[in-house]
């Protein structure tokens, strides 16, 4: 590995003459920035454009927001993770009856069937936006497991408007990926979608037929 680095930046000094090579400019990168305001406006218009949907919620309000949502689309269960703080704040004031919450607290061999085949829609968190380009950033672990964002048809993801950064580049330097890069982040901007060779779009192809966001205002 060593010498294949060495060989390869021999070649672009031979290339660009004989001088260190230039550390890198990251000024134009944080140039980007906008008030908080028009950051939410600018992820879910990048958003919406590939079919995300939203819904407006409180730092108080977000859990009953889920769960009427959730009786309004006659789900039957909810998949969540009852160990990070999202999900334990959502099943606290989850009344009986209606859409039932499924924990994911099992190894995936214990449920896979029931994971595969009657799962009606998976809740996760977020740790963050990006509004130039509008997505969602996760960060898949044991108290989420990747999963519970691919498998179910539908997926509602709770986005606090304060984590929402101007670029992918400030979420970066936001979250610390600079220093260590999570093994398992995720950037999703609407629901699973492909297209064939004659570039008709089909969606929940190969994921969730749907996002749902719900969108936290906790900015002052």
């Amino acid at each position: 590995m060593t010498d294949a680095r060495t060989a390869i930046l021999g070649r672009l000094r031979a290339a660009g003459g004989s001088g260190p090579l230039p550390d890198l400019d990251t000024a134009v990168l944080e140039r980007r920035q906008w008030p908080a305001a028009e950051r939410i406006e600018r992820l879910r218009k990048g958003m919406e454009a590939v079919h995300t949907e939203f819904l407006e919620a409180t730092p108080a309000t977000w859990p009953a927001v889920v769960r009427a949502l959730c009786d309004r689309e006659g789900l039957k269960n909810l998949l969540f993770g009852p160990s990070c703080e999202a999900g334990a704040e959502l099943a606290k004031g989850w009344a009986p009856g209606g859409t039932q919450l499924m924990p994911y607290d099992r190894p995936v061999e214990a449920f896979k069937d029931e994971l595969f085949t009657g799962v009606d829609a998976g809740f996760t968190s977020t740790v963050g936006g990006v509004a130039e380009t509008g997505g969602l950033l996760l960060m898949p672990g044991s108290a989420e497991p990747r999963l519970m964002s691919l498998v179910p048809p539908i997926h509602i993801a709770l986005l606090r408007a304060s984590t929402i950064q101007d670029t992918f580049w400030s979420a970066v330097k936001a979250l610390g990926w600079g220093r260590s890069l999570p093994p398992n982040a995720l950037l999703i901007s609407g629901p699973s979608k492909t297209a064939d060779i004659e570039q008709t779009l089909a969606y929940g192809v190969h994921g969730p037929k749907r996002l749902i966001v719900v969108l936290v205002q906790d900015l002052a």
